[in-house]
């Protein structure tokens, strides 16, 4: 009788999760909390991936990351929107993730992709092989394109840590989304990844490496500290 007790709560709090909305206002305080560890994890980046870039600019060793055939790819300036869009998916995490402890595992989660992606950098310096876009191909998508440039640095390729970033989050979030919503996350997903290449700021294997990277990260970070039930 206790079993069956149990398994009738385990599908009431199932159905109780089914109903609740996708995105929600989780309350000032959660955001308080959020902005506090979105904050630090920031920092975090800053030190990792400002730190390997200037590592590399100092070091003279390279390791090529791209296939010849990669110098084809046309350059696609409109797709710098998708590329930015990511930062979307950051705002909506708290909308998303509306529990402490939810929304620490999704940091702790970032701030290892963080860690791998530095060691990647610095194990594997890079160039990146594209030429610079003319400014007349940039057309209305110059200022967008260029704010983008200086945020992606210069040497730091292999694992993309802005498909990394982009996947993780998707990945987490289309588990508490609609069918629609789950093709529509990672359909966002695949055009960030797309982004990367398309406006000339990654190559294949980074790609390749940032997707992997967040999967691994999601289901050996995430998915164990987000069921932590000793965790508030």
């Amino acid at each position: 009788m206790a079993s069956l007790h149990a398994i009738v709560g385990i599908a009431r709090s199932k159905e109780v999760e089914r109903a609740e909305p996708f995105l929600a206002w989780p309350g000032w305080a959660h955001i308080r909390y959020t902005l506090v560890l979105s904050f630090a994890n920031t920092l975090w980046f800053v030190l990792v991936y400002g730190g390997m870039d200037a590592l590399t600019a100092r070091r003279s060793f390279r390791v090529p990351v791209h296939f010849l055939t990669e110098l084809a790819i046309p350059f696609v300036p409109a797709m710098t929107l998708f590329y930015m869009s990511i930062y979307l998916l950051f705002w909506m995490a708290p909308f998303i993730l509306r529990t402490r402890r939810e929304f620490r595992a999704l940091v702790i989660t970032l701030a290892f992709a963080i860690l791998c992606g530095g060691i990647g950098f610095l194990l594997f310096p890079a160039d990146l092989a594209f030429a610079q876009p003319r400014e007349e191909d940039l057309g209305i998508w110059a200022g967008m394109f260029h704010f983008a440039d200086k945020l992606n640095l210069t040497y730091n390729l292999v694992p993309s840590l802005h498909v990394a970033f982009a996947v993780i989050c998707v990945a987490i979030f289309s588990a508490r989304a609609p069918v629609a919503g789950k093709v529509a996350l990672w359909f966002w997903a695949t055009m960030v990844a797309a982004s990367t290449v398309l406006i000339h700021q990654h190559h294949l294997l980074d790609i390749a490496t940032g997707w992997l990277l967040a999967l691994v990260c999601v289901k050996c970070g995430f998915d164990r500290f987000a069921n932590n039930s000793s965790s508030s």
